[in-house]
This record gives structure tokens, C-alpha cells and sequence, in this order.
């Protein structure tokens, strides 16, 4: 219960800081009113809460819920600690196929960023297919492995196809460079609604595989002992990661080492049991989200930091300290 009252805190803590500071108990005061019908009596604060924090708090809980559990899945699955959506290439094909929809104006009438939204959703799973296929043709079985190296050389493949595009897309290049580097900004209802359904349904799916993930820890062969299906679990949480992924991506942009750092945090908390972990790991990952891009929006205010350079800075210094300790021990 600890942690998800302290996401609760830690949700009333963003909404009410910015720019115009506002009391925790207007935040919920707010939030409650709006929830319950009644007309709003601080016409100030009210819209500030209701139609600009709210959303985007929402939003970056939602995301970092996401990335967080499906690099908690990953790495069990694929028994490795630095595993997660950019190690199979779902996330740089992601990538890819927003930047080519923000590069060519592709859009869909009536839907805010629908353009980007389908375009990286379609090519996560399009680079699932692509490496896949490849794997399975170089190993029926799957392997880990291969699925790895796989994923690695893809990420250097798209990574490659999207400098191409940013040089010869003069006229985007802010709007690509700032969302390559993540961003919250801009984000309504429409966006929490279409994330919390992703992550009830992909996200559920990974939670319901936690025994399974306990067995991959001992092998896929002791796995397939115990009676887990090996190929089917496989499958299942490489496609719900990567559907995930892919939405996340195209609501929030690239947003580096969420799904690392927090699995790694969660096992100094709850253990290596991925039937608490990942719980665990989705309630950390919406507070380690939250806070970053509560730091990320007031640290230069009025001025706003892309996201990911701020995940990315905490998760490099977290990283050089679990090595540090590592030498040490």
C-alpha cells in the first residue's frame, strides 16, 4: 500500500506545482468537484488543474506505468538486466515511423496526433514481425539470443533511416528533434483515455504472466519442465510490450530509460519475484515519470527541458552507481 499512496502524493505534488503554484488541497478540492458534477468555485485555478496539469500528470503517469512494466517483463524474459523495448528494436522502429509521419504531415482529420499515433503503433509491430521472422528463421526455437542480436541490429538499421530523414527535413527538424528527445506537452484527455485502455489491456496481459517470467529465470528448459509454453509466452510479451511501446512512443516520443532504471529500483524493494515486481514496477514507473517531468517542466521555468534528457541523465547516474557498488562488492 505504500506505494500506491505515495503515486496518489506524488500526483497532487505535480498537479499543483508550476509556473502558479497551487495548494494540495485546491488540487483535490478541484479534482473532486469536477468528478462529482458540481460547478467549480475557483474559476482561476480550476482550468490550470482541470485542462492543462491534470491531462499531462495523467498522461506521464500512464507512460511511465508502461515503459516501466514492459521492461520489467522483458528483462525476465529475456534474462537479461539491460533489457527493454530499445533492446528488440520495437522502440526505434517506433521511432521511425512517427518521425516519417511528422516528416511527411501525415495526419488523421480529427484526431490529435492520429497521424504519429498510427504510424508508430503500426511500425512497433511491424518491427516485432520483421525480427521475429528473421529469428525464427535462424532459430525455430526462438532463442534469446538471437531475438537480441536481432533487435540490436535493427535499432542500428532504423536509427540510421531516421538521421536520413531529420537531414533532408529542414522545415521539421525542431518539431522531430524535440519529440525524438521526448515530450508531455500538449497532451488531453483523449490521450489518457487512449493510454489507460492500452495499458489495462497490454499491461494486464504482462501482470498475468508473472508466474511464468519466475520460471523463465531458471532456463527454458527447466520452464518448459514445469510446464510453461515457452514460444506462447514469448509471443505474448513481446507482442504486448511492443503494442505498448508503440503507443507510447507515439503520445510521448522517445523517452530513454524508464523501463530500466525503475525494474531495477522495484527489485531493491519487493525482490525478484515478478509476481510483485511488476506491480511494482508499474506504480514506480508512473511516480519515476511523474517527477521527471515535474522536474523536466520547473527546473529552467518558463522554459521546459525535453523529457528524455531528464530520464536520461537520472538513469545514467544510476546506472555508474550500480556499477560502482558492484566493483565495491
Amino acid at each position: 500500500m505504500v506505494l500506491p499512496a505515495l503515486l496518489v502524493l506524488v500526483l497532487v505534488l505535480a498537479v499543483g506545482l508550476g509556473s502558479v503554484a497551487i495548494p494540495p488541497g485546491d488540487v483535490v478540492a478541484v479534482v473532486w468537484r469536477a468528478v462529482r458534477g458540481e460547478p467549480q468555485t475557483d474559476l482561476v485555478t480550476a482550468p490550470i488543474i482541470l485542462r492543462t496539469r491534470l491531462p499531462r500528470v495523467l498522461c506521464a503517469g500512464l507512460v511511465g506505468a508502461a515503459l516501466s512494466v514492459c521492461g520489467g517483463a522483458m528483462q525476465g524474459l529475456l534474462k537479461n538486466p539491460l533489457a527493454d523495448g530499445t533492446t528488440l528494436g520495437v522502440s526505434s522502429g517506433a521511432s521511425l515511423g512517427a518521425v516519417l509521419a511528422i516528416a511527411f504531415g501525415f495526419a488523421v482529420p480529427g484526431v490529435p496526433f492520429g497521424g504519429v499515433m498510427l504510424a508508430a503503433i503500426a511500425f512497433a509491430l511491424a518491427s516485432l514481425v520483421i525480427i521475429l521472422t528473421l529469428a525464427y528463421r535462424l532459430d525455430a526455437s526462438l532463442s534469446t539470443n538471437t531475438i537480441i542480436l536481432l533487435g540490436v541490429i535493427f535499432t542500428m538499421f532504423t536509427s540510421s533511416v531516421v538521421s536520413l530523414v531529420v537531414t533532408f527535413a529542414n522545415d521539421k527538424l525542431h518539431s522531430i528533434t524535440f519529440w525524438l528527445m521526448g515530450s508531455l506537452a500538449g497532451l488531453g484527455y483523449t490521450h489518457v483515455a487512449v493510454l489507460a485502455v492500452a495499458v489495462c489491456a497490454a499491461g494486464g496481459a504482462l501482470l498475468a504472466c508473472g508466474r511464468e517470467l519466475n520460471a523463465f529465470a531458471l532456463g527454458e528448459d527447466n520452464a518448459r519442465h514445469v510446464g510453461v509454453d515457452v514460444r506462447r509466452v514469448k509471443l505474448l510479451v513481446l507482442i504486448a510490450g511492443s503494442a505498448l511501446i508503440g503507443v507510447c512512443v507515439a503520445m510521448s516520443g522517445v523517452i530513454a530509460f524508464v523501463g530500466l532504471v525503475t525494474p531495477h529500483m522495484m527489485r531493491f524493494v519487493v525482490g525478484p519475484n515478478h509476481r510483485r515486481l511488476l506491480p511494482a514496477s508499474l506504480v514506480g514507473g508512473a511516480i519515476f515519470l511523474v517527477l521527471g517531468d515535474l522536474l523536466a517542466r520547473t527546473i529552467v521555468s518558463p522554459r521546459e527541458l525535453p523529457i528524455g534528457v531528464v530520464t536520461s541523465f537520472v538513469g545514467a547516474i544510476f546506472f555508474l552507481a550500480i556499477f560502482y557498488r558492484a566493483r565495491r562488492t
